[in-house]
């Protein structure tokens, strides 16, 4: 039975720490600015490809990490303390109301036309907005050095979290008008 409870708490714990990391409701409003003009099929377009190469990314390197680690001889400890301090300092930014750099992505200025939609959906949506060095070292750092179960949970957690990504980008117009531009900056 503890070991269920253990197990309970740590797909709680990847859930919530993928969750700060990746911020789904905050990312709408960027999704919005990035497909401004897009039709609504060239939207659903650009989330599901957006989400699908960050699933694929953060799978690649759950499974692989260790062998990144290993090629490169880095110690999976120094990988967690810089994974720390990388979420240490954007907790720090968002506490004082600024949005970090490794999550500041583009304006309304950054619009796309239908020919670039493709683009988008990698750079800047998948890499680095969903599958940035913040989800990164939250994915290597749950799924590094365990067995396959919880490597495979990892996984699937992140799984979980990028079909919320995908609701939340086919919704965020929806989800902006209705929270309005001051609690979204609180978000």
């Amino acid at each position: 039975m503890t070991d269920y409870y253990n197990f309970a708490a740590f797909l709680t714990k990847v859930f919530f720490g993928f969750f700060a990391i990746m911020n789904p409701i905050a990312n709408g409003p960027t999704f919005v600015a990035l497909t401004d003009g897009s039709s609504k099929a060239e939207r659903k377009a650009v989330a599901r490809k957006s989400v699908v190469v960050a699933f694929i990314i953060i799978a690649l390197f759950c499974v692989g990490g260790k062998l990144l680690f290993d090629l490169f001889g880095f110690g999976f400890n120094a990988f967690q303390m810089a994974g720390g301090v990388i979420v240490f300092l954007v907790g720090m930014e968002m506490l004082h109301g600024r949005m970090s750099k490794m999550q500041s992505h583009g304006g309304p200025e950054d619009t796309i036309d239908a020919d670039a939609s493709v683009d988008i959906a990698v750079s800047p949506l998948a890499i680095p907005i969903l599958a940035g060095p913040g989800t990164i070292t939250t994915a290597m750092n749950f799924a590094s050095g365990r067995d396959l179960l919880h490597t495979t949970a990892t996984i699937a957690v992140f799984a979980v979290m990028c079909i919320i990504t995908y609701v939340t980008f086919l919704s965020s117009e929806v989800i902006s008008a209705k929270l309005g531009d001051s609690f979204m900056k609180v978000i």
